[in-house]
């Protein structure tokens, strides 16, 4: 669950700290203020790519941190073991900076970690829904991945996984040795011409950043050996005029040691003095010690000049970093024995393909009839959502239909497919075929809505996915979210007061002006404010008496259907610094 967020000099945003509870939290305000930007923060902070436009003006970076707690995530839990990141609070601390020159640094509890890493775990912290989500309701793979997230089966789809790519190496490695006679003879000669190349050179492991090391440092030699010298004078040799610190230091033990009979109190302060001197006296010798074996040698300046030329010849030639050279040549020696022992391999691989199609298969089908078993749950439970969303009549169904003879995939061998009819007597059809936007809108967050609940992320986001409805269906919305509220943490940026009437926490969102300067601030709203944003939200502007027994009666409503009472200000802290 997310704890805390701090974002400072990101888009309009100077400051702002967030520390966040559980349930289902609503953030509104006008249009323009800034609700979403909060939202893209967390979408860098979970692994998108961000560029110098994202920093505020007039700062040189931007800072994003979020702290999640993990107590019921043990997917996450173990995914920060795995990558050695995790720390004995048990907590994931998030944190990105972006810089205006230069590239952006993401760490992971204090340590640094690339784009690809975050992205990884991100996904098991946050699930974002954007405004737009609906329109990626149409893709076929989107489908797949709801249904599949759905059904809960990631070991039946691991296991499709592992033996698609067993086939797949296999029947790769068949392809190879059925290539004709002729072109397996060109094949041949021209990994044996560029082994003979990389064999001239002799390479070894890790050769690469031990020559790099060992060139700058002779690159320097010079600069280092002023260096040294110059610290070895003061330590120890000293000049006319200064004595060496090692010298000072001697006299001054000895002028502690004459003072300690008449008061022993100094012992400590002669002690520490004695352990430096002693580690004073260990520093010269280390430093004698690298001063004599530093020289300037441009001989063998030369040599390694020479050799790190021509491994980046060799890495421009066939297309690697030159530190991946000696592996390369492993990887074509490779080959080149898979292609010479082609005789005695090929009857061997075919035996083995035949292996991995029946395992595949296998795996493929009790992929489908676990997809199929969910499909027929998830059907009637979209369709009694979207019922309640003023679709009286539509009918939904995600049909799996699974096809053996189907060309291989990592996803099994199943077409899915999400069909619809909105009006009694009219078949099923594609969702791009029937339904308008304001429907798709509804179908897609009723699909999400069970989908996530059945997922181990602990903090789901909406943003405005409620674009396109309004009236009772949007106090049905808001009612859904509250429920998987009730089992996740839900934010939900929103412009409907039904939808923001059923959160335990509402956060307000305005933009602050002067001459000189816009940013975005962020409060947690009291009791007394939350009536008049919700009454703002129901008649605009200009707030009356109507309109705010009219946000009453939908707070003490939405109270009354959750039974439970609205949060109190004190349980949601929010900072905003200027």
């Amino acid at each position: 669950m997310l704890r805390h967020i701090h974002v400072r000099n990101f888009a309009i945003i100077d400051t702002v700290q967030l520390e966040l509870e559980g349930g289902l939290t609503v953030m509104t305000g006008e249009t323009g203020a800034g609700k979403s930007i909060l939202v893209d923060a967390l979408g860098l902070l979970l692994g998108d790519r961000a560029g110098a436009e994202a920093i505020r003006p007039g700062s040189d970076r931007a800072e994003l941190e979020a702290l999640f707690t993990l107590e019921s995530q043990p997917q996450a839990q173990e995914k920060l073991q795995e990558l050695a990141l995790d720390d004995e609070s048990g907590d994931c601390l998030l944190r990105r900076v972006i810089v205006r020159e230069g590239a952006s640094r993401a760490f992971v509890n204090g340590r640094t970690v690339n784009l690809a890493t975050l992205r990884e775990l991100g996904g098991l912290l946050v699930d974002i829904h954007g405004q737009h989500e609906h329109q990626h309701l149409l893709r076929p793979a989107v489908q797949r991945d709801l249904l599949d997230t759905y059904s809960a089966h990631d070991t039946r789809l691991n296991v499709v996984r592992l033996a698609y790519g067993a086939w797949k190496t296999t029947h790769e490695q068949l392809e190879t040795l059925r290539q004709s006679d002729t072109q397996r003879s060109e094949r041949i000669d021209l990994l044996q011409h560029q082994l003979s190349e990389l064999e001239a050179l002799r390479l070894e492991a890790d050769e690469w950043p031990q020559l790099e090391s060992e060139h700058r440092r002779l690159a320097q030699a010079g600069k280092l050996i002023t260096l040294t010298h110059g610290a070895l004078q003061i330590l120890d040799e000293g000049s006319d005029d200064q004595r060496s610190l090692h010298t000072q230091i001697n006299q001054i033990t000895h002028q502690l040691s004459l003072a300690l009979s008449d008061d022993p109190s100094l012992q400590p302060s002669l002690d520490l003095l004695q352990q430096g001197e002693i580690l004073i006296s260990e520093a010269i010798d280390s430093l004698r010690g690298y001063v004599d074996a530093l020289e300037l040698d441009p001989e063998r300046l030369h040599q390694l000049e020479s050799r790190l030329s021509a491994l980046h010849d060799a890495a421009r030639k066939y297309r690697v970093r030159p530190e991946d050279l000696h592996s390369h040549q492993h990887a074509l020696q490779e080959q080149l024995d898979t292609l010479e022992h082609s005789g005695a391999s090929l009857e061997q691989l075919s035996a083995e393909l035949a292996q991995h199609v029946a395992s595949y298969q296998y795996a493929a089908s009790a992929l489908s009839a676990s997809r199929q078993q969910a499909a027929a749950r998830l059907t009637a439970a979209v369709t009694a959502a979207i019922r309640g969303l003023g679709m009286p009549h539509a009918q939904f169904e995600l049909r799996v239909q699974h096809d053996p003879h189907a060309a291989f995939t990592a996803h099994g061998l199943d077409a899915i497919e999400a069909l619809v009819t909105t009006n009694p007597g009219q078949p099923l059809q594609a969702l791009n075929k029937v339904a308008s936007g304001g429907e798709l809108s509804r179908i897609s967050l009723a699909l999400r809505v069970q989908t996530a609940a059945q997922g181990e992320v602990g903090t789901l986001i909406f943003d405005e996915v409620d674009t396109g409805i309004g009236g009772s269906v949007a106090e049905v919305v808001g009612r859904l979210l509250a429920d998987l509220g009730r089992e996740r943490q839900v934010l939900c940026v929103t412009h409907l007061p039904q939808v923001a009437a059923q959160g335990q926490h509402h956060l307000n969102v305005h933009k602050q002006q002067d001459a000189t300067s816009t940013r975005t601030i962020i409060h947690a709203l009291t009791p007394a404010a939350r009536i008049d944003e919700l009454a703002r939200m129901i008649g605009g502007v200009n707030i009356t008496p109507q309109t705010r027994k009219l946000a009453q009666e939908m707070l003490a409503s939405a109270a009354n259907s959750q039974g439970s009472a609205q949060q109190t200000p004190s349980q949601q802290t929010i900072f905003d610094t200027p």
